[in-house]
């Protein structure tokens, strides 16, 4: 239902009749009511269903989000659908199993045909499998997708188009899209990215505005990247609000990249960004006056928490195929609990500890048995002296017992492949501080370490084959001591094979300037898939943990009662998961009455993911 001339038609008629007015125009024809509906970062979640839990989720979801979208185009003559990108990645369903039948339709693309989007602005994630990959898969889409600052050797749009404008009920709505220049920092070595231009993201939607002039009676611009820079804090090619902030004539943006609401105003330009795999989608409302100029602009964000999935989507072939193939391979059975296959492996007990403060991991505080596997096979395939991996789920854990696909994508998700490098002893240690960023300096009476909110968790990296310290006391940039090798401090000339994965040698170690050589040898295969060779190979495998890193520099003392009293709170959701903060014992008294107050209120905090 793209473009509904016939309900139009018909509501018109019935207006007439009934001395009514059409939805969403006015009876003495002075406005028009325009609705903008915006997804993003969809990532490959078309069913509404977690792969590695075997379950159907709770409110996410390509198929929830069209529940959505079809109720307003019930209620609304005049509906348009964009999305902002990061959609074709990030499932077992799209990483595995429609990266293995490339000839068949893809599911993503299928669903969002027939969802009746408008256009999709490339994201970063499209990128993954190399530019060939990605033109095949976008190419099946029925709407344009926009890319206005990627351009390929000949100065042409790479996704085929920059820009488009949309016409439905005499409105002209104008997207042009971007995504984030970064995208060679992370994807650098796939093919056909080193012949691709990614121009800063403000410049590129100047030219486009010059290029759509008047044409347009609502011009959106759709960023696959957050308001914010995220590496390049002084041009600001990265950031959304420069996009803004350069170019007067924007009347709505749309923000993604980053996973987080935003619901807010740049200026007087709205803007709006959802939460990642269909879990929200953003509404924008336009009046126009008769001359079409907007007169009102309001925006929301709708939870998709309290909609059914739409069997329509779930009933594509090419969807339900393949989500029955990925239950498959995933558990071994046919979905929905039932009687399992044959394992991959088998373990002997549970690889994670459980957490002693609730949703604030252990395995991100701690050496755990489930890094040191992952690290162990990258050594033992690379024959590296070094390595390095970050734990990619706060709640990534192998279970005792047999082991499934599900298990494996569990505690690596993406499809890395190993790189080995030469760095010395003083490269390695600079890119051991870069990763140990991503903690917030401990204060004397707190009791949690944190996380700098401004550091992704998939940026901080454990590693093996040389012992370490983190003093959490000092700041960034001097918390690494005490590194050996061998037994021996680890010299600054001396040199080690370092194995690190595709993303971290292109995203870190060349754009960060760590260190000066290049890779010598990459896998055939993928991680994940040692990771699952392992377990075919040495099962069962036990649990196994040499504790060559720990956290120093702080004080978690267990002997002040206040600071199990604070836990007792945490734990019992009386108080938020201090994730990207510390509770400090000198606001115990204010702790305390809050924690009772929200008692006496009956209000509690679920999931960390509920309330940030």
């Amino acid at each position: 239902m793209r473009i509904p001339w016939k309900r139009l038609f018909s509501l018109m008629i019935a207006a007439v009749l009934l001395g009514t007015a059409v939805p969403g125009i006015a009876a003495d024809g002075e406005t028009l009511h325009v609705v903008i509906l915006a997804t993003s970062d969809m990532h490959g979640n078309i069913w509404g269903y977690s792969y590695e839990d075997d379950a159907e989720t709770t409110n996410n979801g390509m198929a929830r989000l069209y529940s959505y979208i079809r109720q307003a185009r019930e209620e609304n003559p005049i509906v348009f659908l964009v999305d902002a990108g990061d959609d074709l990645q990030g499932t077992i369903l799209t990483d595995t199993v429609a990266v293995r039948e490339p000839e068949k339709e893809h599911p993503v693309i299928a669903a969002m045909n027939a969802m009746g989007y408008d256009a999709m602005t490339v994201g970063n994630h499209e990128f993954n499998w190399g530019i060939p990959v990605m033109k095949r898969n976008l190419s099946q889409a029925d709407f344009p997708v926009l890319g206005a600052n990627i351009l390929d050797s000949e100065g042409g749009y790479v996704t085929g188009k920059g820009w488009t404008i949309v016409e439905r009920g005499g409105v002209r709505l104008a997207v042009i899209g971007v995504c984030t220049p970064e995208i060679p920092r992370w994807d650098g070595g796939k093919e056909g990215i080193a012949e691709t231009t990614f121009e800063a993201a403000s410049t590129a939607v100047k030219k486009a505005m010059e290029e759509i002039g008047d044409q347009a009676d609502i011009l959106l611009v759709s960023a696959h990247m957050g308001r914010f820079p995220q590496y390049d804090e002084e041009g600001g090619s990265d950031s959304a609000a420069k996009i803004v902030e350069d170019n007067p004539g924007i009347d709505i943006l749309q923000v993604a990249h980053m996973h987080i609401t935003e619901n807010g105003k740049i200026g007087d330009v709205p803007f709006v960004g959802v939460r990642n795999r269909g879990r929200e989608i953003a509404r924008i409302d336009v009046t126009l006056d008769r001359n079409r100029q907007i007169t009102d602009i309001q925006t929301k964000i709708i939870d998709m928490a309290g909609y059914e999935p739409s069997p329509e989507i779930r009933e594509i072939p090419v969807v339900k195929a393949m989500h029955e193939e990925t239950i498959r391979l995933a558990t071994g059975t046919s979905g929905g609990g039932g009687e399992k296959g044959t394992p991959l492996g088998t373990t002997t007990a549970r690889f994670q500890p459980e957490n002693e403060i609730r949703d604030l991991p252990e395995g991100r505080l701690r050496d755990t048995a489930v890094m040191d596997l992952i690290l162990k096979i990258q050594l033992l395939r690379s024959g590296a002296d070094v390595t390095s991996v970050p734990l990619f789920n706060d709640d990534g854990d192998l279970p005792e017992g047999e082991i499934y696909y599900q298990d494996i994508f569990n505690i690596y998700k993406h499809d890395n492949t190993l790189y080995t490098m030469d760095v010395t002893g003083a490269e390695l240690k600079k890119y051991m501080e870069w990763s140990a960023e991503y903690f917030n300096t401990w204060k004397p009476g707190d009791i949690n370490i944190s996380f700098d909110p401004d550091v992704p968790g998939y940026n901080y990296d454990m590693f093996a084959g040389v012992d370490y310290e983190i003093n959490l006391s000092r700041p960034k940039g001097q918390r690494i001591e005490n590194v050996t090798f061998k037994g021996e401090p680890l010299r600054d000339d001396q040199v080690l094979k370092l194995a690190v994965n595709n993303y971290r040698y292109s995203s870190c170690i060349k754009t960060e300037g760590i260190a000066e050589g290049n890779r010598d040898w990459e896998s055939s295969g993928s991680i994940r898939d040692m990771i699952v060779e392992y377990f075919a190979e040495n099962s069962p495998v036990a649990p196994e943990t040499d504790n060559n890193w720990r956290i120093t520099g702080v004080d978690l003392s267990t002997e002040d009662p206040r600071r199990a009293e604070i836990i007792g709170y945490i734990n019992a959701g009386l108080l938020q998961c201090p994730y990207d903060r510390s509770y400090n014992l000198g606001d115990y008294d204010a702790l305390a009455a809050e924690a009772e107050a929200n008692r006496k209120e009956g209000k509690t905090f679920g999931a960390r993911e509920d309330y940030h």
